[in-house]
């Protein structure tokens, strides 16, 4: 592995499975900027005009290295890519490109503070002051550059190898051959870094890949071609290499010069998201550029696109939330992020920008800096673009519930209706169980689409039977001395495994239990209250 890859001890030990909001409810009119789900993770892309560099001035006030602090501590990002660091003489403080394992030190600076060895004193700015519970302690700096600056990828989740090559970070891209109908080479300029990360599997069903570039400036064709010489490499990369071309192995053509190389395509529920400053706005160059082929390779709408089914990927069109404009710097849209719209749901996508953005509803975190509503533009020329992407969920088959009433029988307490094992269709492990109803007497248990709530005997009716009926689970059973019966659920045979009461993964049906109660007097029955159940593969 190049580069350096940085795990924070202040917070590594802690396994951070959601970087933690202040702010958990996304209403920007009122300055609530988090995620309304917090299932969803933020991927966030930031060019960040040489703010983060050892000589820069670290004080907390109106200086680019605070005001990038208060952002990022504002918006929250569970992944975070970075473009434009470690340049201190573009920052105009110092000279020369920080090493990438000085780069590393003075992330850990931006975000915890601390003593500052390289201007002296302490750090007075850093993330953690504005937000102290967020981080993100997992830091990959490559060691590749343009000798200006570097790219940086920050995580809340772990580093970890998903495709058997033994590393979890790429400096760049190994080069592709030109034999392809890729450009032939690497990444460009600055190379085109990915991180494997490793989602919490008690909570996603994948993991993801990030992608991170800072593609050639310039105006002109041939920085053009350079620009999209490197995206079609990347496209090839993605599609041939993690995903396997549909093939179902990795370099199927072996043309990629991997080394050491992988051995599996990734799982087909981890996700690649890509983001970076592209330095090309789709929407007006009046040609194929680095967005387009990143997401489409060759043929738009084609059969060889960087999704994981060869579809193309989606980049996003986000705007400013309160002027609707997709502006990143300037009048121009550079900066981008991208995901694979087969694994990925989005659930929003914006360009934050201080300017635009009424007093009320600027971020908590940009109390007490000098001018808010200028802090994006101290901060960089460029704009912080977020997506709140909505990954595959693990299903965790406990979607369970109690509703209805129930009354008392004549033993002067009320039969209650439980569960045990899990509703899972495969499995078939899912049994009702009725207590407290009537020593001996015979009930039925049934099911059906509708909840209602119905006076029916000396009880209520909790489930209705909509447009397909309710079904008995036959026979009827026999209570115990104690008034208790059960029945398991049977996928053999109807209404539970066929018919128009087949019970399917995804779907949610209400059980009931139905019993005799002669005691009680005319019409001498009653029920439990009910369960609605979802049931899982």
């Amino acid at each position: 592995m190049e580069g350096c890859y940085h795990a924070s001890m202040r917070t590594a030990a802690l396994l951070l499975v959601l970087a933690p909001m202040a702010q958990a409810q996304w209403n920007p009119s009122v300055g609530e900027w988090g995620k309304s789900e917090q299932t969803d993770i933020r991927v966030a892309t930031w060019n960040v005009k040489d703010a983060l560099c050892r000589t820069a001035n670290k004080s907390d006030a109106a200086y680019n290295w605070a005001a990038a602090a208060r952002t990022i501590a504002a918006l929250r990002p569970d992944v975070l890519v970075l473009q434009e660091c470690g340049d201190n003489q573009g920052n105009g403080t110092g000279s020369g490109i920080d090493s990438a394992s000085v780069l590393t030190n003075v992330i850990d600076l931006f975000f915890h503070g601390g003593a500052d060895p390289y201007n002296g004193g302490q750090v007075d700015a850093y993330v953690q002051k504005y937000a102290p519970t967020y981080d993100l302690p997992y830091v990959y700096v490559p060691t590749i550059s343009d000798s200006y600056n570097r790219n940086i990828i920050l995580s809340s989740f772990p580093f970890g190898d998903l495709n058997g090559d033994t590393r979890s970070t790429l400096n760049d891209l190994p080069n592709i051959s030109s034999g392809t109908w890729a450009a032939g080479g690497d990444g460009g300029i600055r190379g085109f870094q990915f991180a494997e990360i490793l989602l919490p599997g008690d909570t996603y069903v994948g993991d993801l890949v990030m992608g991170n570039a800072h593609l050639k400036a310039g105006s002109g064709s041939a920085n053009h071609a350079q620009r999209v010489d490197a995206a079609s490499n990347a496209a090839y990369y993605i599609d041939h290499l993690f995903n396997g071309a549909g093939l179902g192995a990795p370099d199927p053509f072996n043309a990629i010069a991997d080394s050491p190389q992988a051995t599996s395509i990734l799982s087909e529920n981890t996700a690649v998201v890509l983001g970076g400053d592209w330095n090309e706005d789709e929407a007006t160059n009046n040609q194929k550029g680095p967005a387009e082929w990143l997401t489409t390779a060759v043929t738009v709408g084609g059969t060889d696109g960087t999704d994981r089914d060869r579809t193309d990927m989606t980049y996003d069109s986000a705007t400013h939330y309160f002027t609707g404009s997709n502006d990143t710097i300037g009048s121009s849209k550079y900066d981008y992020l991208a995901w694979q719209d087969s694994l990925v749901s989005l659930r929003r996508a914006v360009v934050f920008n201080s300017q635009g953005t009424p007093t009320g509803a600027l971020p908590p975190e940009f109390s007490g800096y000098p001018n808010p509503p200028y802090l994006s533009t101290v901060a960089s020329d460029h704009q912080f673009v977020f997506t709140d992407l909505i990954l595959p969920l693990v299903d965790n088959c406990d979607e369970i519930y109690e509703y209805c009433l129930d009354n008392a029988n004549s033993t002067g307490f009320p039969a209650t209706l439980h569960w045990s094992g899990m509703p899972s269709v495969s499995a078939g492990g899912l049994t009702l169980l009725a207590q407290s109803a009537v020593p001996n007497q015979f009930g039925l248990f049934y099911y059906g689409p509708v909840q209602t709530q119905v006076s029916f005997g000396h009880g209520y009716r909790c489930v209705g039977s909509g447009l397909l009926g309710t079904f008995r689970l036959s026979p009827a059973v026999q209570c115990d001395a104690f008034g208790d019966a059960q029945r398991t659920l049977d996928w053999s045979g109807p209404p539970v495994g066929s018919g128009a009461g087949e019970i399917r993964a995804g779907e949610t049906w209400n059980f009931q239990f139905w019993y005799r109660d002669p005691a009680a007097g005319s019409p001498g029955f009653n029920l439990t209250a009910a369960l609605s159940v979802k049931f899982c593969a």
